[in-house]
Parts: C-alpha cells; structure tokens; sequence
C-alpha cells in the first residue's frame, strides 16, 4: 500500500542528482515582460500583501479597493475588499478601443478539413452579449445563481463563460469527458437549474454524442434533489442536428434557436464585488460529495493576469496556445480568463492531438505561427511516444513553452527542449494546483536559468516552505524531502470549498495551523499535499502526491524518482509504478512501461530497466517486476490511472472502466501480468 495523507512521505531520503542550468537564449530576454530582478524584493514578505497591488492594477476597477488583504475570518481571505468589477470587461470589451479588429480566439476544429475560425475582439464582444442576453432575459438568470456547463473544446465553452462572468451568474464547467453521474452529482452540489452543453464534438474522428450524457446527468441530478428547469444545447453546425438524442419539450432549447430572438442585443456589465464568486471548479478523483474549488473575481483575475503576462511573457501580438482542456484549472486560467485579461490570441483545438497522426500538433502551431506553447507531461510523453522525430518536420518557432500538471523527468524536459523547442525556447516548468488559482513556482523566464526537471522557486510573492510531518522546517539543500506549503495567502487562492469551510480548513490548513483561533496569517501555511525537495539554490522539486510514496522495508521511495530512472532508457516513453504487496517487505515497486514506436518488447529490455532504476535511485528501488505493456490505462484527459495498475499487481477489483480512453488495454494488462 502507498502511505497514506497522515503517514506521508514527509522527511525521506532523496535520490535525484542535479541537473546541469540551461540559460534562456538571449533573444527571448530581449524582448521579455520582466527583466527587473528586483520584482522578488517587491514581492518579499515584508511588502506583503500591498505589493499585489501590481497585480490588481493589471485590471480596470469599476470602484478601487479600500484593503487588500482582509484576514478576519481566517484562513478565508478576502482580497481587494470594497473593489468593484466585472471579469468579462476586463476579457473582453476594454480591449476593444485598441484591438477590437484582433483575433481573440483561433478555433481549430479536430476535422482537418474544416476551416481554423479565427475570432476577433470584436465578435467575441458580440457573442458574448447575445449569450448573457439568452441567460438573463431567457433563463432569469442573475448574479449569485449557478449555472453547470458541459460543453467541449469549442468557442462556445469560453463565450458561454464570459457570458456567465458578465452577469454575475457563476460558472461551474464539467470536463466533457466526464459522464453523466460525475456532471449529475456537480449540478446537485452548485444547486444549478440550468445546464448548457452541445449536441456533439468530435473526438479522435468520431462526432460524440454529447447530448445523451446531459440527460442523463439532469437524470442523476433529479435523484439528488435537485432540479434542472432549462437545458441549453449549443449546435456543433449550428441549424444541423447532430445527436440522435431526442430532445425534451420545454426543458432543451437550442441556443441557436435562442439567439436569433437577441441579436445586437448589447448587456450591461454588472459591477461585482471583488470577493464575489467568478466560478465553480470540481476537483477530480474525490471520494464523497464533489469537492467544489470556490474562486473570487478581483483576486484570481489579477492573479492570472499577471502570470500570463510575467510568467507566460505572453504580449498582445503573441499567438498563445495551451493545449489543456478548459473543463480543467489550467484551460480556466490560461486559456481564457488570463490571456483574453491581457488581450493575447488564444487558441482552442477541438480535438486529440495525435489525430488523424502525430504530426497534428505541429502542423497546427505552423499554421497559427503559435509562439508560446503550454502543456503537461502526460501530453509530452504521449506525443513522445507517437512521433518522436514529428517535431522536426514542421515550420515553428516558439519563443517560450510551459509544462504543468505533474512533474515532468529530466529525460522528458530535454526532448521537449531539444526537439520541441529546437533549443531556442525558455521553458517555464510550472507547479501549482486547482485550488492555488495560478503558479507557486516557476522560474521567471527572462530571469532564471532553467533546470530540468526542477519547477523552480517561488514565483514572486509566493513563498515555500517545506515541513516535515512535526511541523519543522527542512532547510534547502539538506536532500530531504517534506510537505511543500506556502507561508502566505495570495490573490489566486481559493476561498473556500463550496459549501464546505471544515474541509477546507481541514484539508489545506489544519496540519501545520499556530493558533486555530489566530486572524495572522502568519499562523495560517497552505499545506498544498504535496511532497517536494529544496536544492541550495532554492529551486524546489515536485515529488508528487505525499501518498505517492512506497515504503520497502521502512524506506520511504518516491514514485517519480523510479519512474523518472526509468524515462533514461532510449527504448521507454511512459512509465508509471506502483506498490505491490510482499509478505517480507510490506511493499515493494512494480513498474509499468511503454514503448516509443520501432521498439520491441525483450526480457533483455527488462532487465535494462531495471538496472537503471537500480542505478540511479539505488538498490532499494529495484522494481520486483518491470511489466512491458502496449499502453497505460489513461482518463480522457490523458492521466495514467495508476490505481488500475496497482489493482492488478495485487490481484484486486479494477473496478469500472468504461470511461477510460482505452478500456481494452486494461483486460490485456491483467493477462499479461497473470502469465
């Protein structure tokens, strides 16, 4: 068994040598947002917390703040407390004087033979107002209702939003791939009455049915208490039906239908407090009631919009693409609501970027001339594994590439660079959370040098720290690992689980609180629940999940070290351990992996990687088995579910796994493994 949260890998031995600097390439610092070293001075713990006025002066205030950082009902923090605005102005209609004739939106739908929809400004500005128009006056929606979306990767998602936004009304957006029980429980949790969703998308070559899981998910709703009077159904062509879904008399409207009724219909922005709620975001793979991540307006907004012009170095005449779903943190923050705040050209595809082949991706980012480019791990290694050389081939030119969502392995990091990157880009390697509303730690790309592998220090105005499980500090540089917390708030933070303040306080808090009774903040860590180690330079490594460790024998082994050991052998692209059950040793690793293309499964193979584990984290680490399989078990969104793998190493129940991206895989695992 992998420890648990309350027995975690907290205070273990860390295996990992350091990696060499990369400098960020001349040209890049040129023409960077920040070059100022002094912004970590600004932001120190003695300017706290006046210097993230910079932040929220980034934005238009309809009404100024009068404190920016209220403490009174601590650890939920209040920012730029008696400040007016409207998230929507700030993404979309202050731009308009300058750059209302911009793309806002490129829209690459999966077919190839559909046409990019490049979006201005402008008509952004004009859809938006006939959408908030359709909610308002259609619905009888108002600031302070919830409204559940489940739309695809299509510019209705982010219309839709901004919609929402504009009105005060506040979104909860389900990840398309999710089913109809998991967006059900989501809309009896927010009390939504409405549901937005779409007939269809397209999905590696397929037009899903998507209508049939809102039905289903009203369905589940209903089981729960809570009633869906309306639900509004975008058209993937629009005047063209594309599910076989019946639909509902007087509970489905198409919003084509709908929009005809409001067009040039302009909406007033209504003027929001600050610390008034923007949205709802569901945290994924939670036992129990759905856990709902509560974001303000003025707080997050600022807080987005500054990493995305600091961070992201994103500038009004960049093309930016993140290829994250908007269903996630990630697509919320740097998809729309952090590049549309700092008038970028964002980009949304539709689809799998291996389809119809591996080259798709950077046909794309030629076409577009994308020049900032935002992933994560999972994606670089899948597109790894289906064309290592694809990249090659293509005419691109990013300045500057981001990795988030997990940590990425040196081995990972320097293919991405070398040949994603063709060694001409900064990469900023991002930590951060669903409930952190933006970056912890990154480096400043026109500033730090890069380190595979490493995420970097505290972004400017965070400050890590690393306890072990009694509360004591490690030290950078003293080769262990701990809890990674935070020892301040920040304008990105959630304020509190929705609905749910002991959990909030109980889960992130609670751990490593001073005085539970304290209005200080000083008193108040944010515990992030992850494990993570310090180099002497500062920069922190991100060892995954405090309950992503192995114990063997009392020593504590942590996953990402293995797995990372293992990414050195030419011949691997994904690897994924897990804590298989051993009557002598309590547990011991059990290594998943699979293959780049052309390569051939060996028990020579094997061996080699066992050896590299064995080499680099040391004897201890040995995998009992290395299991060589023709692909992970993934979710839609591509995360290796690693709990089906350790289900099979100790002959357990794999439990259901019909909404994996590849089910069949599982069945073909489990023989393999049993011979």
């Amino acid at each position: 068994m992998t420890q648990t949260g309350n027995d975690s890998g907290a205070h273990y031995a860390v295996h990992w040598q350091e990696e060499e600097y990369i400098q960020p390439p001349a040209s890049f610092i040129g023409q960077a947002n920040m070059t100022d070293p002094g912004v970590f001075e600004r932001f120190s713990l003695d300017n706290f917390p006046e210097c993230f006025k910079e932040f929220a002066d980034l934005l238009d205030w309809d009404q100024y703040w009068h404190t920016t950082l209220d403490t009174s009902d601590a650890p939920c923090w209040k920012w730029f407390v008696g400040g007016k605005l409207n998230a929507s102005y700030n993404c979309v209609d202050r731009h308009l004087a300058k750059y209302k004739n911009k793309t806002a939106i490129h829209y690459v739908p999966e077919p190839e033979d559909e046409p990019i929809v490049h979006m201005t400004y402008q008509e952004l500005y004009r859809r938006v107002n006939e959408t908030a128009a359709v909610l308002r006056d259609f619905c009888g929606l108002k600031a302070g209702d919830r409204v559940t979306l489940h739309l695809p990767m299509t510019p209705e998602l982010p219309i839709t939003m901004l919609a929402c936004a504009r009105l005060g009304i506040i979104h909860s957006q389900v990840f398309a791939g999710f089913s109809g029980q998991a967006c059900g429980e989501r809309i009896w949790d927010s009390e939504s009455r409405i549901l937005i969703t779409m007939d269809g998308y397209y999905r590696n070559g397929k037009l899903l049915d998507h209508k049939a899981i809102g039905d289903l998910a009203v369905e589940v709703a209903k089981k729960e208490g809570q009633e869906v009077d309306k639900v509004l159904i975008w058209q993937r062509y629009p005047g063209k039906i594309s599910s076989k879904t019946p639909m509902v008399e007087g509970r489905d409207y198409f919003m084509n239908d709908l929009l005809k009724q409001y067009a040039g219909i302009k909406v007033e922005p209504v003027s929001m407090p600050a610390e008034g709620i923007l949205f709802l975001m569901y945290t994924s793979g939670s036992t129990g009631r759905p856990k709902g991540v509560q974001h303000s307006i003025g707080g997050y907004l600022a807080y987005v919009a500054w990493m995305s012009k600091v961070i992201q170095d994103i500038h009004p005449e960049d093309v930016y693409w993140c290829m994250a779903d908007i269903g996630w943190i990630t697509g919320h923050s740097f998809i729309v609501y952090g590049p549309l705040a700092v008038a970028a050209s964002t980009v949304i595809y539709e689809g799998l970027p291996t389809y119809p082949d591996a080259g798709r991706v950077w046909r794309i980012a030629e076409e577009l001339d994308v020049n900032i480019f935002h992933t994560s791990p999972t994606a670089i290694r899948g597109l790894r594994k289906a064309g290592p050389d694809e990249p090659a081939k293509y005419n691109y030119n990013f300045k500057h590439m981001t990795t988030v969502g997990e940590p990425i392995e040196p081995e990972v990091w320097r293919w991405y660079y070398n040949v994603v990157g063709k060694g001409r880009a900064a990469i900023v390697d991002t930590w951060w959370q669903t409930e952190t509303g933006g970056f912890l730690c990154s480096t400043v790309p026109g500033l730090s040098p890069m380190k595979p592998g490493s995420a970097g220090p505290g972004v400017p105005g965070i400050h890590p720290v690393i306890f072990d499980n009694e509360g004591n500090e490690i030290p950078a540089g003293a080769g262990k690992a701990g809890n990674i917390c935070i020892s301040n708030p920040w304008p990105g933070l959630m304020q509190t689980i929705w609905k749910d303040r002991e959990r909030y306080v109980s889960t992130y808090f609670r751990k490593y609180c001073k005085d539970e009774n304290s209005k200080d903040w000083r008193d108040w860590p944010y515990m992030a629940g992850d494990a993570a180690v310090v180099s002497s330079d500062g920069y922190v490594r991100i060892l995954g999940r405090v309950d992503d460790v192995i114990n063997v024998a009392g020593h504590r082994l942590g996953t990402k070290e293995i797995e990372s050991a293992a990414l050195t052998v030419e011949d691997v692209a994904e690897a994924a351990v897990i804590a298989a059950k051993d009557e002598i040793k309590g547990t011991v690793p059990d290594l998943y992996v699979s293959l780049k293309p052309g390569y051939t499964a060996s028990n020579e193979l094997a061996a080699r990687i066992s050896n590299a584990v064995s080499t680099v984290v040391g004897k201890i680490a040995r995998p009992r088995a290395v299991h060589i399989v023709p692909d992970m078990p993934k979710t839609r969104s591509g995360k290796i579910m690693r709990r089906i793998l350790a289900s099979i190493s100790n002959k357990g129940d794999v439990g259901d796994v019909t909404s994996l991206a590849n089910p069949e895989v599982v069945e073909e695992i489990r023989k393999q493994v049993k011979e």
